[in-house]
């Protein structure tokens, strides 16, 4: 069976200094059984090659030109079933009783990747265990596979004003519940 690709072209929204990521989610939720998607953006978009192979899609790009790039994503046997969201990094992470906030970052004036890197270089400098309150413009979907690589464990959701995305990260606590 031939995949078919619906296209998703990001790179005004990037040449306007906009955040693209919502309407790639909003195409690939839109997908149905067999279809891909064709993605057009300005830059190589790693980082979104492990948050859709998390969701089924294996990957296959090209630079197209002028710095464009083309991305194919192609559905795999666990593309039809869409992945949850952001959970935390372990369950048992979830349960346990978290130490208040050591640091508190404000990085809803911010473009991205500047929040990713803020909150990153600062959980460098914590202790083991130690916990981090970072306020969002949007679910940190880039960060969350970093957090995890890194051996952290997180909690996170949009507060009640509906814009603002609350993530609380416990520095190395993901390593302790392995």
């Amino acid at each position: 069976m031939t995949t078919q690709f619906i296209d998703v072209d990001v790179r005004p929204i990037l040449r306007a200094g906009g955040e693209p990521f919502g309407a790639i989610m909003a195409a690939v939720t839109k997908l149905q059984p067999g279809e891909g998607l064709r993605l057009l953006a300005t830059f190589k978009p790693v980082p979104l090659f492990q948050v859709l192979g998390a969701r089924g899609f294996s990957h296959e790009a090209r630079e197209i030109g002028g710095g464009d790039w083309e991305v194919l994503f192609s559905p795999g046997a666990a593309a039809a079933a869409p992945a949850p969201a952001a959970a935390p990094a372990t369950p048992a992470a979830s349960d346990d009783a978290w130490p208040q906030p050591a640091q508190e970052m404000d990085n809803r004036d911010l473009e991205p990747p500047e929040p990713m890197v803020r909150i990153l270089a600062a959980t460098e400098t914590m202790a083991k265990g130690a916990v981090l309150s970072a306020l969002l413009c949007r679910e940190p979907m880039f960060l969350l596979p970093e957090l995890a690589k890194r051996g952290h464990a997180w909690r996170g959701g949009f507060e009640p004003d509906g814009t603002t995305y609350k993530i609380l990260i416990r520095v190395g606590a993901a390593k302790e519940a392995a």
